[in-house]
């Protein structure tokens, strides 16, 4: 089969969005799929991880139409119109593609209906429900009370729709770690904090700050603290200084982050797309929303139990951290959480 995959990623965007479409290239090309990447060029690029992990890219030219745009479409810099267009273009240069694959907030039906007669199949990622597909395929891996019910009447009769955490695109470093993991039913002994690989608000030094005002009161002495960032987050040198005058552990652009969260009892992060990644491993968390599309999922994660929400993260302070921390420091909150969190990929 021959795959196409229209992503974009920026440091504006995120990087959620582009990660979990190379976890499912990679499926593709496992199974001896062919991959090709479409991305527009936009400012702060992280396109460049396509090539990285060695598929091909196509880069689509920047636009300042932008202005003229609202919403999510800004983030195209072009009309859907242009965009699908632009799409038709390389799909015609590639000859045969057999599945396109869209995971952008920015498109829906007029899109879908421009490139549907240049492949077979049509396979959206989604998540916000708040838009008509005209596709065959629909992938939403987060949890939602109401999941069964949301896209009723937004995708048409025929689409097969794969809804739910048992449905997420996880790295194949996760299924490894699982098998080798033990959970520890004892006391908090190590720590994790990851909150994306962009972290915009500056969630990280929030987090450091909070940890280093309770190691400093004599509280969690016998715990390690990890702190993860990624590449794109412009504020990693002053967390670095941060985690080094705490005494924390300091990583960057990790390629091993199953493995750190499989020795972990506890992480503090985003509600983004690693919330399946830590639910996987049954790693109990304390999440704060970072962005608009993230507020719902984690408001009905916490209601089902799955994590510790603190809120959006204008609203979140140091204090709500240290608050939040104290109640996993003995194991009933964690073993609790655990228990609700195996059930999701049933």
């Amino acid at each position: 089969m021959y795959i196409l995959i229209r992503v974009d990623s920026s440091t504006l965007i995120g990087s959620g969005h582009l990660m979990r479409c190379l976890t499912l290239a990679e499926r593709h090309r496992q199974n001896g799929d062919e991959v090709t990447f479409i991305c527009r060029d936009l400012a702060g690029n992280l396109s460049g991880l396509v090539q990285d992990n060695g598929f091909k890219l196509v880069v689509l030219p920047r636009s300042n139409c932008d202005k003229i745009l609202t919403g999510y479409e800004k983030w195209l810099t072009v009309s859907q119109e242009q965009d699908a267009t632009d799409v038709v273009k390389i799909i015609q240069q590639l000859g045969k593609v057999n599945r396109v694959v869209i995971d952008s907030y920015a498109i829906d039906e007029k899109w879908e209906k421009i490139v549907r007669p240049y492949t077979d199949e049509l396979f959206v990622i989604d998540d916000l429900a708040n838009r008509k597909h005209d596709c065959d395929i629909l992938l939403d891996q987060n949890f939602y009370l109401n999941k069964d019910s949301r896209y009723i009447g937004l995708v048409p009769a025929r689409c097969q729709l794969l809804l739910g955490p048992k449905y997420a695109l996880l790295r194949e470093e996760f299924y490894q770690a699982k098998e080798k993991m033990k959970h520890n039913e004892e006391q908090l002994h190590n720590i994790l904090v990851f909150y994306g690989g962009v972290d915009a608000t500056d969630e990280t030094s929030k987090a450091i700050k909070a940890l280093m005002m309770l190691k400093s009161n004599g509280e969690l002495t016998d715990v390690k603290i990890s702190i993860v960032v990624g590449a794109s987050n412009v504020r990693k040198d002053d967390i670095a200084v941060l985690c080094q005058k705490a005494s924390f552990r300091y990583l960057c652009q990790v390629s091993n982050m199953a493995e750190l969260m499989a020795k972990a009892d506890l992480m503090l992060g985003a509600g983004g797309t690693t919330t399946w990644e830590r639910c996987f491993l049954q790693l109990p968390s304390i999440v704060t929303a970072v962005a608009e599309n993230q507020f719902q999922v984690c408001e009905d994660c916490a209601t089902a139990g799955i994590i510790h929400y603190l809120g959006q993260w204008n609203k979140v302070t140091i204090y709500d951290i240290c608050e939040a921390v104290r109640k996993f420091t003995n194991s009933e909150m964690s073993i609790s959480m655990q228990k609700k969190m195996s059930q999701l990929f049933s």
